[in-house]
């Protein structure tokens, strides 16, 4: 029979080298560029554990990234209990790449050695990239990319080598892979750098979309490339191309006569309308509750989430915290909708009479029933 101390010995082996490094299968939130607005009360009010956002290397400059806002503010979070995942954006979207070996490149990788320290065992994840096949000027999009993207790839796979620590490492984001077009020889290179280097965990996606059809055809896309031991993050996901369709649609004349509303009135109207006064919760919800569309898909929160979970691979999804917008511009037919994605709506909402944002329908409601659920 085995002593107490052998008993205890064993179970702490066990735990040590079983357990994953956190919990997989997680649903968090997300507040891409804007960590400074990480709010400890909405959080509590969606009980959400894992946070996510992305730093832009670009905005980083000459400064010590220790002292970034964003980097302190996710360390914050982290030093507070929740559970951290942070991308890398490098926007090429307007420049070539540079070339290796050049000035330009050391100065990137520069960057990134003075960075990873900082971040290195102090976030849960740090996924290379954020949506590298869009922050690309198009010219660039196949082997400078693959150049550039390796480069950054294997600096921070060497750095993670000779300075072992709990963060996880993941690559991407990939978007839009639901169009065969999409699916480039770049993208093909990427999930095969993913899959062929143990020190990555996995690849992230992000799923904006016109359909919940698309999210499964990308997903049934990706995991395949992915070795059996590897998940997939969706730090990003929403049926924004959908709603962006509906934008030019009517508001009903029931809807804009309740609220003595001009008529004829379109979504982006009342939506920039909302932006530039913001109207009373009630008025919010009535007209989301009015637009069809919308309503047709209020359950695509809690079906993204069973799709993840379904396939057994899901680490971390992460959706739209907070609504932002430049106060006092205009929000036209041509304006991507991200506000109706978020958990809390922020900006097109009169605050409640604490003072506090008012949450959004009705994906606060479906996030917290999924938190409960597991």
């Amino acid at each position: 029979m085995k002593t107490s101390k052998q008993i205890i010995l064993l179970i702490g082996f066990l735990v040590t080298t079983t357990a994953p490094a956190f919990s997989q299968e997680a649903l968090g939130v997300n507040y891409n560029q804007f960590l400074t607005s990480i709010n400890e009360q909405e959080l509590n009010q969606v009980d959400a554990t894992w946070i996510r956002g992305f730093i832009e290397m670009h905005l980083l400059g000459n400064q010590d990234p220790s002292q970034n806002a964003n980097v302190q503010a996710i360390l914050k979070a982290k030093a507070k209990g929740h559970r951290t995942i942070l991308n890398l954006k490098w926007n090429y979207e307007t420049e070539p790449f540079p070339l290796p070996g050049s000035a330009a490149m050391n100065k990137e990788l520069d960057q990134l050695h003075e960075l990873l320290p900082v971040l290195a065992g102090k976030v849960d994840i740090l996924v290379i990239g954020n949506e590298p096949f869009i922050e690309t000027e198009p010219s660039q999009s196949e082997q400078p990319l693959i150049g550039f993207y390796r480069a950054m790839a294997d600096d921070v796979i060497a750095y993670w080598k000779s300075h072992r620590n709990s963060t996880q490492l993941y690559m991407g984001a990939f978007t839009r892979l639901d169009l065969p077009q999409n699916r480039t020889a770049a993208v093909k290179w990427m999930l095969q750098y993913i899959a062929s280097h143990a020190e990555l965990s996995g690849a992230d996606q992000h799923m904006h979309m016109p359909s919940f059809a698309a999210c499964q055809t990308m997903l049934a896309y990706v995991l395949p490339w992915l070795r059996p031991d590897q998940k997939f993050l969706v730090t990003e996901f929403s049926l924004v191309v959908l709603w962006a369709q509906h934008l030019k649609d009517n508001l009903s004349a029931d809807f804009t006569s309740r609220y003595n509303l001009p008529t004829p009135l379109k979504v982006y109207q009342f939506i920039n309308l909302a932006l530039q006064n913001p109207v009373p919760d009630a008025e919010w919800q009535d007209f989301l509750v009015s637009c069809p569309w919308y309503m047709a898909h209020r359950q695509f929160l809690l079906n993204a989430d069973h799709l993840f979970r379904g396939t057994g691979r899901l680490g971390v999804a992460t959706y739209a915290m907070i609504q932002s917008w430049t106060k006092g511009q205009p929000f036209t037919a041509d304006t991507t909708p991200w506000l109706l994605n978020a958990l809390f709506a922020t900006e097109t909402v009169q605050p409640d009479e604490n003072g506090g944002a008012v949450k959004n329908f009705p994906w606060a409601k479906e996030f917290e029933n999924l938190q409960i659920a597991y």
